[in-house]
Protein backbone atom coordinates (compact mmCIF):
# COMPACT_ATOMS: atom_id res chain seq x y z
CA UNK A 1 0.00 0.00 0.00
CA UNK A 2 1.33 3.38 -0.96
CA UNK A 3 0.48 6.71 0.52
CA UNK A 4 0.04 9.64 -1.84
CA UNK A 5 1.78 12.73 -0.62
CA UNK A 6 -0.31 15.82 -0.35
CA UNK A 7 0.63 18.64 -2.74
CA UNK A 8 3.31 20.88 -1.37
CA UNK A 9 2.03 24.35 -0.72
CA UNK A 10 4.19 27.13 -2.13
CA UNK A 11 5.38 29.42 0.63
CA UNK A 12 3.41 32.64 0.57
CA UNK A 13 1.01 31.46 -2.13
CA UNK A 14 -1.94 31.63 0.24
CA UNK A 15 -1.18 35.27 1.00
CA UNK A 16 -1.64 36.45 -2.58
CA UNK A 17 -5.22 36.48 -3.70
CA UNK A 18 -5.46 38.26 -7.05
CA UNK A 19 -8.30 40.62 -7.76
CA UNK A 20 -9.11 40.33 -11.45
CA UNK A 21 -10.42 43.88 -11.80
CA UNK A 22 -7.42 45.56 -10.22
CA UNK A 23 -4.62 43.18 -11.24
CA UNK A 24 -5.54 43.46 -14.92
CA UNK A 25 -5.49 47.25 -14.82
CA UNK A 26 -3.18 48.81 -17.37
CA UNK A 27 -2.18 45.62 -19.20
CA UNK A 28 -0.93 46.44 -22.70
CA UNK A 29 -1.37 43.74 -25.31
CA UNK A 30 1.26 43.69 -28.04
CA UNK A 31 0.14 42.13 -31.29
CA UNK A 32 3.61 41.37 -32.57
CA UNK A 33 5.74 39.02 -34.61
CA UNK A 34 5.76 41.39 -37.60
CA UNK A 35 8.70 40.97 -37.36
CA UNK A 36 10.07 39.43 -34.18
CA UNK A 37 13.01 41.82 -33.84
CA UNK A 38 10.70 44.82 -34.26
CA UNK A 39 8.51 43.43 -31.47
CA UNK A 40 11.49 43.13 -29.12
CA UNK A 41 12.63 46.63 -30.10
CA UNK A 42 9.17 47.98 -29.24
CA UNK A 43 9.20 46.29 -25.82
CA UNK A 44 12.63 47.76 -25.10
CA UNK A 45 11.31 51.21 -25.96
CA UNK A 46 8.41 50.72 -23.57
CA UNK A 47 10.89 49.87 -20.82
CA UNK A 48 12.98 52.95 -21.63
CA UNK A 49 9.88 55.17 -21.57
CA UNK A 50 8.79 53.95 -18.14
CA UNK A 51 9.91 55.92 -15.06
CA UNK A 52 10.51 52.87 -12.86
CA UNK A 53 12.62 52.21 -9.80
CA UNK A 54 11.32 48.68 -9.09
CA UNK A 55 9.99 45.78 -11.14
CA UNK A 56 6.51 46.60 -9.96
CA UNK A 57 6.67 50.09 -11.49
CA UNK A 58 6.90 48.70 -15.02
CA UNK A 59 4.05 48.32 -17.48
CA UNK A 60 2.22 44.98 -17.34
CA UNK A 61 2.41 43.51 -20.84
CA UNK A 62 1.15 40.43 -22.66
CA UNK A 63 2.64 39.63 -26.06
CA UNK A 64 1.53 37.48 -28.96
CA UNK A 65 4.54 37.28 -31.26
CA UNK A 66 3.63 34.83 -34.01
CA UNK A 67 6.00 35.41 -36.95
CA UNK A 68 4.00 33.12 -39.25
CA UNK A 69 1.57 35.96 -40.03
CA UNK A 70 1.50 36.21 -43.85
CA UNK A 71 3.64 38.97 -45.34
CA UNK A 72 1.76 42.27 -45.22
CA UNK A 73 3.45 43.83 -48.24
CA UNK A 74 2.78 40.81 -50.45
CA UNK A 75 -0.84 40.76 -49.27
CA UNK A 76 -1.28 44.42 -50.16
CA UNK A 77 0.11 43.76 -53.63
CA UNK A 78 -2.28 40.86 -54.10
CA UNK A 79 0.65 38.45 -54.28
CA UNK A 80 0.09 36.64 -50.97
CA UNK A 81 -2.46 35.61 -48.39
CA UNK A 82 -4.16 38.17 -46.16
CA UNK A 83 -2.64 38.49 -42.67
CA UNK A 84 -5.99 39.38 -41.12
CA UNK A 85 -7.03 35.95 -39.84
CA UNK A 86 -3.65 35.39 -38.17
CA UNK A 87 -3.74 38.89 -36.67
CA UNK A 88 -7.21 38.25 -35.27
CA UNK A 89 -6.02 35.01 -33.65
CA UNK A 90 -3.22 36.93 -31.95
CA UNK A 91 -5.60 39.70 -30.95
CA UNK A 92 -7.98 37.25 -29.30
CA UNK A 93 -5.09 35.68 -27.38
CA UNK A 94 -4.38 39.12 -25.96
CA UNK A 95 -8.02 39.61 -24.99
CA UNK A 96 -8.06 36.21 -23.26
CA UNK A 97 -4.83 37.12 -21.43
CA UNK A 98 -6.44 40.21 -19.89
CA UNK A 99 -5.14 43.03 -22.09
CA UNK A 100 -7.04 46.29 -21.78
CA UNK A 101 -5.37 47.97 -24.75
CA UNK A 102 -3.84 46.58 -27.95
CA UNK A 103 -0.96 48.00 -29.98
CA UNK A 104 0.55 46.70 -33.23
CA UNK A 105 4.26 47.48 -33.64
CA UNK A 106 4.13 47.10 -37.42
CA UNK A 107 3.32 49.94 -39.78
CA UNK A 108 2.08 47.96 -42.78
CA UNK A 109 -0.13 45.81 -40.53
CA UNK A 110 -2.11 48.96 -39.79
CA UNK A 111 -3.76 48.50 -43.18
CA UNK A 112 -5.89 45.97 -41.27
CA UNK A 113 -6.15 48.10 -38.10
CA UNK A 114 -9.87 48.88 -38.39
CA UNK A 115 -10.82 45.24 -38.99
CA UNK A 116 -8.77 44.08 -36.00
CA UNK A 117 -10.20 46.71 -33.69
CA UNK A 118 -13.76 45.95 -34.74
CA UNK A 119 -13.26 42.22 -34.14
CA UNK A 120 -11.46 42.22 -30.78
CA UNK A 121 -13.49 45.03 -29.23
CA UNK A 122 -10.65 46.61 -27.22
CA UNK A 123 -9.22 50.13 -27.37
CA UNK A 124 -6.22 50.41 -29.71
CA UNK A 125 -3.59 53.06 -30.36
CA UNK A 126 -2.76 53.90 -33.97
CA UNK A 127 0.98 53.94 -34.64
CA UNK A 128 0.73 56.41 -37.54
CA UNK A 129 -1.24 58.94 -35.49
CA UNK A 130 1.40 58.75 -32.77
CA UNK A 131 4.22 59.35 -35.28
CA UNK A 132 2.41 62.28 -36.93
CA UNK A 133 1.81 63.98 -33.59
CA UNK A 134 5.52 63.80 -32.79
CA UNK A 135 6.51 64.93 -36.29
CA UNK A 136 4.27 67.97 -36.21
CA UNK A 137 5.45 68.84 -32.70
CA UNK A 138 9.05 68.72 -33.95
CA UNK A 139 8.60 70.76 -37.13
CA UNK A 140 5.54 72.86 -36.36
CA UNK A 141 4.13 71.80 -39.71
CA UNK A 142 6.38 74.26 -41.53
CA UNK A 143 9.18 72.02 -42.82
CA UNK A 144 9.17 69.11 -45.29
CA UNK A 145 9.38 65.70 -43.62
CA UNK A 146 10.91 62.65 -45.28
CA UNK A 147 9.26 59.26 -44.94
CA UNK A 148 11.03 55.90 -45.00
CA UNK A 149 8.61 52.97 -45.16
CA UNK A 150 7.80 49.86 -47.15
CA UNK A 151 6.50 50.30 -50.67
CA UNK A 152 3.13 48.92 -49.49
CA UNK A 153 2.91 51.55 -46.75
CA UNK A 154 3.70 54.31 -49.23
CA UNK A 155 1.40 53.02 -51.99
CA UNK A 156 -1.50 52.48 -49.57
CA UNK A 157 -1.43 56.08 -48.37
CA UNK A 158 -1.28 54.87 -44.76
CA UNK A 159 0.80 57.94 -43.83
CA UNK A 160 0.03 60.23 -46.74
CA UNK A 161 -3.73 60.07 -46.16
CA UNK A 162 -3.30 60.83 -42.44
CA UNK A 163 -1.26 64.00 -42.86
CA UNK A 164 -2.94 65.76 -39.96
CA UNK A 165 -3.98 64.80 -36.44
CA UNK A 166 -7.01 65.37 -34.22
CA UNK A 167 -4.82 67.10 -31.64
CA UNK A 168 -3.95 69.91 -34.07
CA UNK A 169 -5.92 69.67 -37.34
CA UNK A 170 -4.59 73.03 -38.55
CA UNK A 171 -1.09 71.60 -39.08
CA UNK A 172 -0.44 69.36 -42.06
CA UNK A 173 2.68 67.38 -42.93
CA UNK A 174 4.59 68.33 -46.06
CA UNK A 175 5.92 64.99 -47.32
CA UNK A 176 9.10 64.11 -49.20
CA UNK A 177 9.30 60.50 -50.40
CA UNK A 178 12.12 58.30 -51.70
CA UNK A 179 12.34 57.90 -55.47
CA UNK A 180 11.47 54.57 -57.09
CA UNK A 181 15.17 53.84 -57.46
CA UNK A 182 15.87 54.60 -53.80
CA UNK A 183 13.03 52.32 -52.75
CA UNK A 184 14.33 49.52 -54.96
CA UNK A 185 18.02 49.84 -54.13
CA UNK A 186 18.12 51.23 -50.61
CA UNK A 187 14.91 51.21 -48.57
CA UNK A 188 13.44 47.78 -49.29
CA UNK A 189 16.87 46.05 -49.20
CA UNK A 190 17.58 47.85 -45.93
CA UNK A 191 14.35 46.57 -44.38
CA UNK A 192 15.08 43.06 -45.69
CA UNK A 193 18.56 43.23 -44.16
CA UNK A 194 17.06 43.93 -40.71
CA UNK A 195 14.74 40.94 -41.06
CA UNK A 196 17.79 38.82 -41.97
CA UNK A 197 19.74 40.08 -38.94
CA UNK A 198 22.20 42.08 -41.06
CA UNK A 199 21.80 45.28 -39.07
CA UNK A 200 25.08 46.98 -40.07
CA UNK A 201 24.28 46.55 -43.76
CA UNK A 202 20.78 47.87 -43.13
CA UNK A 203 22.19 50.97 -41.44
CA UNK A 204 24.35 51.76 -44.47
CA UNK A 205 21.47 51.44 -46.92
CA UNK A 206 18.89 53.33 -44.88
CA UNK A 207 21.27 56.14 -43.94
CA UNK A 208 21.98 56.66 -47.64
CA UNK A 209 18.26 56.85 -48.36
CA UNK A 210 17.79 59.36 -45.53
CA UNK A 211 20.68 61.47 -46.80
CA UNK A 212 19.08 61.62 -50.26
CA UNK A 213 15.86 62.95 -48.74
CA UNK A 214 17.85 65.53 -46.81
CA UNK A 215 19.53 66.76 -49.99
CA UNK A 216 16.08 67.31 -51.51
CA UNK A 217 14.98 69.47 -48.58
CA UNK A 218 13.67 67.19 -45.83
CA UNK A 219 14.26 68.73 -42.41
CA UNK A 220 13.21 65.66 -40.43
CA UNK A 221 12.51 62.01 -41.06
CA UNK A 222 9.76 59.61 -40.01
CA UNK A 223 10.95 56.03 -39.60
CA UNK A 224 7.73 54.51 -40.89
CA UNK A 225 8.58 50.82 -40.74
CA UNK A 226 9.20 49.08 -37.43
CA UNK A 227 12.31 47.39 -38.82
CA UNK A 228 13.94 50.71 -39.73
CA UNK A 229 14.57 52.03 -36.17
CA UNK A 230 16.44 48.79 -35.42
CA UNK A 231 19.10 49.98 -37.89
CA UNK A 232 18.63 53.75 -38.10
CA UNK A 233 18.59 55.71 -34.85
CA UNK A 234 19.03 59.32 -33.83
CA UNK A 235 22.76 58.57 -33.68
CA UNK A 236 23.03 57.09 -37.17
CA UNK A 237 20.40 59.12 -39.05
CA UNK A 238 21.67 62.14 -40.99
CA UNK A 239 18.36 63.91 -40.19
CA UNK A 240 16.39 64.40 -36.97
CA UNK A 241 14.34 61.22 -36.80
CA UNK A 242 10.83 60.53 -35.54
CA UNK A 243 10.69 56.89 -34.51
CA UNK A 244 7.10 55.71 -35.03
CA UNK A 245 7.70 52.71 -32.76
CA UNK A 246 8.96 54.94 -29.95
CA UNK A 247 6.00 57.29 -30.38
CA UNK A 248 3.62 54.36 -29.97
CA UNK A 249 5.58 52.99 -26.99
CA UNK A 250 5.40 56.35 -25.20
CA UNK A 251 1.64 56.47 -25.57
CA UNK A 252 1.17 52.87 -24.47
CA UNK A 253 3.18 53.58 -21.32
CA UNK A 254 1.14 56.72 -20.61
CA UNK A 255 -2.13 54.81 -21.04
CA UNK A 256 -1.02 52.05 -18.68
CA UNK A 257 0.19 54.51 -16.04
CA UNK A 258 -3.16 56.34 -16.10
CA UNK A 259 -5.09 53.08 -15.78
CA UNK A 260 -2.99 51.81 -12.88
CA UNK A 261 -3.23 55.14 -11.08
CA UNK A 262 -7.01 55.00 -11.40
CA UNK A 263 -7.03 51.52 -9.83
CA UNK A 264 -4.60 52.46 -7.07
CA UNK A 265 -1.48 50.70 -8.41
Amino acid sequence: MTTQASPRKTRGADKYKPDRASDSAGIVGILGGMGPLATIDFMRKMLEATPATTDQDHVPVVVSSIPQVPDRTLAFRGEGASPLEAMLHSGRRLVDAGAGLVVIPCNTAHLWYDAVQQSIGLPMLHLVDAALEDALALTGGTAPIGLLATDATLASGLYLNRSTTSTNPTLRVQWLLPTAGEMLNLVMPGIAAVKAGQVERATELLAEAAMALGKRGAQALILGCTEIPVALSSKTSPLPAIDATKALANRAVAWSAAQRQTHGH
